[in-house]
């Protein structure tokens, strides 16, 4: 049997045991159909979740305008100052530092969304198959993102910070000298990009582990009498049936990664040199230590607009999913 023929026949398979399998769209209404008007239950229930709602906006929108305007206006923490309107904007679009810490964003984000989703989905597979004590294995692979970010970077800063922290005193004994994991530019980006691996893919586990849940088990059974090899089943339809949830942790990982202070606050502060500085961290520097709101308010929005348009591109993606 061909590869084509393969493919053919775990499409086949797939087809109608998928969470979202073909199946009878509902039409349209019907047009005689009359629009049902608010009863005064409705009406009651829309007058006691109003203050709620009113006080969700105003704690929403009242910021987002406030930090708009000082985005606009040359001032400090305690002085709004004069309007300056884009200006701010075009003064960290020339800075060298806004694009440094851009790249290092960049880097950072990529790192911590695919590497945590890789060895997520990696330990989800292997959480589905039976092995010893693996209630135990599974809350122990949960520690890392339940144990507070302050502790778990102080615990990396024990193992590689120093010379004689034992990650150093472990490469000086290889053979490799004497080694500054977090004095060195490069190896501190290293370990931060791992640091939020570590951090984030039991995450990405427990929703890698809930798409596969709804997998009908007996798709893979079909798959495999019809001559599909392994990476043929996992290619063809796993990836295929858990996309929605893989665009959905993609997007939330994104923003986490993004917006992500203290990681990189607690373990390196954004050196050696800068190297290390993400935008959220230059935005802070730039407003509570060189007390310039305008211009770190501007890098926030910068930011945003960028998550935005991150965020609508993955969820076009989940809309163009149609498992079969």
């Amino acid at each position: 049997m061909t590869s084509t023929s393969i493919a053919e026949s775990v499409k086949r398979a797939r087809r109608g045991v998928g969470p979202a399998g073909a199946g009878r769209k509902p039409g349209p209404a019907p047009a005689g159909r009359a629009r049902k008007r608010y009863t005064p239950r409705t009406w009651t229930l829309i007058a006691f979740a109003a203050p709620s709602l009113i006080l969700l906006l105003l704690l929403n929108v009242y910021p987002l305008v406030y930090a708009l305007i000082q985005a606009l206006h040359d001032g400090t923490l305690l002085d709004t100052g004069p309007f300056v309107g884009l200006k701010n904007f075009g003064d960290v679009l020339a800075q060298p530092s806004f694009w440094s810490a851009t790249s290092f964003t960049v880097v950072f984000t990529i790192v911590g969304v695919f590497g945590s989703w890789l060895v997520g989905l990696a330990l989800s597979l292997l959480l589905r198959t039976h092995i010893p004590a693996g209630g135990l294995f599974k809350v122990l692979l949960l520690l890392p993102w339940i144990v507070p970010t302050v502790v778990s970077a102080t615990s990396w800063n024990w193992l590689v910070a120093t010379p004689q922290s034992p990650l150093p005193v472990i490469a000086e004994r290889l053979g490799f000298g004497n080694v500054l994991f977090l004095a060195d530019p490069v190896l501190a980006q290293v370990v931060v990009c791992l640091f939020k691996v570590w951090i984030s893919f039991p995450f990405m586990m427990m929703m890698m582990s809930s798409a596969l849940s709804s997998v009908d088990t007996n798709v893979y059974e079909a798959a495999t009498v019809d001559g599909a090899t392994g990476w043929q089943s996992f290619r063809l339809i796993t990836l295929p049936l858990i996309a929605r949830t893989t665009f959905v942790s993609w997007i939330l990982m994104t923003i986490f990664c993004v917006n992500d202070f203290p990681t990189i606050f607690l373990l390196t502060g954004g050196g050696p040199a800068h190297a290390t500085t993400s935008l959220v961290l230059l935005a802070y520097l730039t407003v509570f230590q060189n007390f310039q709101t305008g211009p770190g308010v501007a890098i926030a929005f910068l930011m945003t607009f960028v998550l935005v348009v991150i965020s609508v591109v993955l969820y076009r993606q989940i809309r163009k999913v149609n498992v079969e």
